[in-house]
């Protein structure tokens, strides 16, 4: 796994962590709307860093999978 790659999951696992953050904070404040799009946001940002981390998980060696 290159450090490039490795760098760009860590990326969208922040983002996608940041987006349940704020939308959580939006809801607490009564901004529901806001609160539902940085939610629908959230959620892709997780499903890209999911999907990439699969595709990662499967061309790494043998001795490098739990």
């Amino acid at each position: 796994m290159t450090g490039s790659k490795d760098s760009q999951l860590v990326e969208l696992h922040t983002k996608a962590a940041y987006a349940h953050e704020a939308a959580a904070h939006e809801h607490s404040t009564g901004d529901h709307a806001s609160a539902q799009e940085l939610a629908r946001k959230a959620l892709e940002y997780s499903v890209e860093a999911v999907k990439h981390t699969e595709e990662i998980a499967q061309t790494a060696p043998q001795s490098m999978q739990a």
